[in-house]
């Protein structure tokens, strides 16, 4: 890597160069990830620090500029002229928001990325600067982290042409619907892809396409698919205890009595941890009670009054009014003197239990500093999920949980937070054993780690470990020790946030819109958008050679001004124009980035055998131009010549599936791999 007064990129517009300009933590990981993609890269950053949280850093950038890089003749230093792409992913929105529109005066065609949570600007910079996209990158990763803490075999949602399309994770069980009756091939419909396939006993694969369509489906098969739904959905297999098997059964069995005495227990219970709670309604029933039986024997001596009557009396005692009704020095002779004591004993109590009252409410009204603030809920007992750090990434993931109707807990161990955020969830704030041990952590289903401080993360991870090993433990992690990490608490589920969110913006640079995203087997799955230009690599292959080619899945095809379709047939050809979304891990977009040089060949045949008479040898031909896209009147006179082996070369799952039609339409055919 060279500095600014050493040396200067060439000016060669042939060239394309790919700027950073921030080189915090999103800023490094971004250098990375485009990297990957083999491109140069020229970084600006306005200090350099005494070490890189990358340390291989150095050796990836071609030229680091130290400056403003809002200044022009820093980013004209930068040789912007000559920048395919500008990342802008300083920490201030405003710095990259005004780098943004002196880079689009320099260079009308540089794309802009640009990290920014303001909605409503970055559409209005879009429409006005074009080439222009904007995320934020706490939320990229956040569904990751929330789908994890969850513990669930949903991996991943989102939306696509107003459907929902949820990814789900699952291994075959022996009881299975699927187990002994589906091959592969048949979970893909018009609603559902197949996504990766695991066989039992073996590693898991990142690449797609790594299996045989005709396979079975056994127990302890991994399978993952994506499918179009009406409503999330979220399924988990059930942690049972040991005695689970008659858990179920024995609940059924009891009596409706014993259901009411055990919930008023469970009521109790949870009034011991709010003890104000309890004074308050025990104080309340006593008055409620003596308010009665004071109505009832004074309307009994005195019928003459009415029920009214009686009971303003009885109120005025326990209000402290004994002087007001029995008040005098002379002797009360029409009144009996059981009913003077009882009066007494109703002043007594109401001035000691309806002070009670009295003080709670002042406290109150004292503890809210005349602020009408909502009170948040109680500490769950069970089966919540805890989010210890409540920074941005912190606060998404709560979010989304909570749009999953999960019982949550928020810790922070900031004693400066603002205690108004996220009102709707229990919060403790403190240390880092005080805020554990309040927040039932050994009955935690989850513990969602994401304070941005490494050391903290891991010290508080080894802390929840020990007091309830069983959770689903999810941590959030810069990617410093990483390796370290995962030995140490194998279980836990580490994500990368920067690092995640770092390959969507590197994705975003080469012109495609990064939709989603998802994690599969520790691995980012982008959902991408693709518009195919002229000149485009992409241009004139069926969708069957994009997918297998490029080892991507596409998920959706739109011609130009036409109706979109989900789950498009693998057998259409694209066109200039034409938009599709698929799913691709960053290697795979970097396949589809260098373009035919990095296709996968194709290595396999079909062999037609026989045909069973003319209308076989008919919809045999339609099928083969169809799924080969070898033109129909060749393939017509080929099928007056059999037996033979079709000239087109085809992947092996293209292959399978043209000799699945065939056979359908009456013709015997065979794979063969040259």
């Amino acid at each position: 890597m060279q500095q600014l007064d050493a040396i200067s990129p060439p000016s060669s517009s042939s060239l394309d160069y790919f700027l950073v300009c921030g080189l915090g933590s999103l800023g490094q990981h971004c250098v990375v990830a485009l990297k990957e993609f083999n491109v140069s890269i020229i970084a600006i950053e306005c200090s350099l620090p005494t070490s890189w949280e990358i340390p291989e850093l150095s050796n990836l950038i071609e030229q680091l500029i130290v400056g403003d890089c809002r200044q022009k003749n820093i980013l004209e230093k930068a040789n912007i002229t000559s920048c395919r792409a500008a990342l802008l992913v300083t920490s201030s929105e405003e710095v990259n928001t005004a780098t943004a529109l002196v880079i689009r005066q320099l260079n009308p065609q540089t794309r802009l990325i640009v990290r920014s949570a303001k909605e409503n600007l970055n559409e209005l910079l879009g429409e006005h600067l074009g080439n222009f996209i904007a995320y934020e990158p706490t939320e990229l990763p956040a569904a990751a982290f929330a789908l994890a803490a969850l513990g669930t075999e949903t991996i991943g949602f989102f939306m696509l042409d107003e459907q929902r399309f949820q990814v789900i994770h699952r291994q075959i069980k022996s009881h299975d619907s699927w187990c002994y009756n589906r091959l592969l091939h048949d979970i893909n419909n018009r609603t559902r892809r197949l996504i990766n396939y695991t066989p039992e006993g073996q590693n898991y694969s990142n690449n797609f396409y790594k299996w045989e369509s005709e396979n079975t489906i056994n127990p302890g098969d991994t399978i993952t698919y994506l499918e179009i739904v009406e409503q999330l959905t979220f399924f988990s297999e059930p942690k049972l205890s040991k005695n689970s098997k008659t858990a179920k059964d024995s609940t059924l069995k009891i009596p409706i009595i014993k259901k009411t005495q055990n919930f008023l227990q469970h009521f109790w219970k949870l009034s011991l941890q709010q003890q104000i709670r309890r004074v308050a309604i025990f104080s309340g029933i006593i008055v409620l009670f003596l308010l009665i039986i004071g109505t009832i024997l004074i309307h009994w001596f005195s019928p003459q009054l009415n029920l009214l009557s009686s009971l303003f009396i009885t109120a005025t005692l326990l209000l402290g009014g004994y002087g007001d009704i029995f008040g005098g020095f002379e002797n009360i002779t029409d009144v009996p003197s059981w009913l003077q004591g009882f009066g007494l004993l109703l002043s007594l109590a109401g001035t000691g239990f309806v002070g009670v009252l009295y003080a709670l409410l002042t406290e109150a009204l004292l503890s809210t500093k005349f602020e009408f603030i909502k009170q948040r809920p109680p500490i769950p007992q069970q089966d919540h999920i805890i989010v210890i750090g409540l920074g941005r990434i912190g606060q998404t993931v709560v979010k989304l949980l909570q749009n999953f109707n999960q019982s949550l807990v928020g810790i922070s161990f900031n004693l400066d937070l603002e205690q108004r955020i996220l009102p709707n969830i229990p919060l403790i704030v403190g240390k880092q054993k005080e805020t554990l041990a309040k927040s039932n952590l050994e009955t935690a289903k989850s513990v969602v780690i994401v304070t941005p401080d490494d050391i903290v993360n891991l010290e508080v991870a080894l802390m929840v470990y020990q007091k309830n090993p069983n959770c689903n433990l999810v941590i959030r992690t810069s990617g410093i020790g990483l390796n370290y990490l995962t030995q140490l608490l194998p279980k836990a589920q580490v994500l990368e946030a920067y690092k995640v969110a770092a390959e969507a913006f590197a994705g975003a640079a080469f012109g495609e819109n990064i939709l989603y995203l998802f994690r599969l087997n520790h691995q980012t799955i982008l959902v991408t958008e693709y518009k195919i230009e002229m000149g485009d690599t992409l241009n004139g292959l069926l969708l069957s050679e994009v997918a297998y080619g490029y080892d991507v899945i596409p998920v959706l095809h739109q011609k130009q001004n036409n109706s979109s379709h989900l789950m498009p047939s693998e057998d259409i050809l694209l066109s200039e124009g034409d938009i599709m979304v698929i799913l691709a891990t960053p290697e795979g977009l970097q396949r589809v980035e260098k373009g035919k040089g990095s296709i996968k060949p194709k290595t396999w045949r079909v062999r037609v055998n026989t045909v069973y008479g003319q209308d076989a040898i008919f919809e045999g031909a339609n099928a083969i131009s169809r799924i080969s896209g070898y033109p129909l009147n060749k393939t017509r006179e080929i099928m007056t010549h059999l037996p033979t082996t079709l000239p087109p070369l085809l992947y092996k799952l293209q292959a399978q599936r043209l000799v699945r039609a065939l056979m359908k339409a009456g013709v015997n055919a065979e794979v063969i791999s040259i």
